[in-house]
């Protein structure tokens, strides 16, 4: 019984492989390719003809005239071929421990020694702690507010300008409800070199 069985069976399992692994992967991704292309691949941001980020992934600002986004946590490690390869990922301490605390009490006196005209006594939660990936694209619109006078500065723009350019970069809740608005970094900085 078992060897009338076994021949069906790896049938079965070939023709959902090829079904499932193959047809629906290609089905899918050439949807996607045909109907959403600067989505499926990567959302990527090109100036002058060259990849400089893409919008869901962040990158690490550190200087006085580019707006900081959320703490990165990647290593860049060398591969084999002696490409530099980078991970992220969160930093899994508990947000109970001393060690988390001493961390953020760190980051939040490096902000407000780096923005000492903010006009909020508050440090916004998402310039001193990392997202559940460690590579968020986005701040929310307070964390953009807080460095538009060190950024004004920084650039020679006005404040005004400065707020002009976050507005352009910050995207609503979804469907109106959904979520909270959120500013991207990278495209801000790269309207604030004039890149974009």
């Amino acid at each position: 019984m078992f060897k009338g069985i076994a021949p069906r069976a790896l049938g079965v399992f070939a023709l959902f492989t090829i079904v499932c692994g193959l047809g629906y992967t290609l089905v899918v991704t050439g949807i996607a390719q045909v109907t959403f292309p600067y989505q499926a691949n990567g959302s990527l941001i090109t100036v002058d003809g060259k990849v400089v980020g893409s919008e869901l992934i962040g990158q690490n600002f550190d200087d006085d005239a580019h707006m900081w986004g959320r703490i990165q946590n990647v290593s860049i490690v060398e591969g084999e071929d002696g490409e530099l390869m980078a991970y992220g990922a969160p930093s899994n301490l508990s947000p109970a421990s001393e060690e988390y605390r001493q961390l953020v009490d760190a980051r939040v006196k490096k902000i407000r020694a780096a923005n000492p005209d903010a006009d909020m006594d508050a440090v916004p939660v998402d310039l001193v702690t990392c997202s559940g990936s460690g590579l968020d694209p986005e701040i929310s619109p307070d964390a953009a507010e807080y460095q538009v006078p060190r950024l004004a500065k920084a650039t020679g723009k006005s404040e005004g300008e400065v707020r002009d350019i976050i507005a352009r970069c910050t995207r609503g809740r979804f469907l109106g409800v959904f979520g909270e608005p959120t500013v991207n970094v990278l495209k801000v900085n790269l309207m604030l070199d004039g890149a974009l």
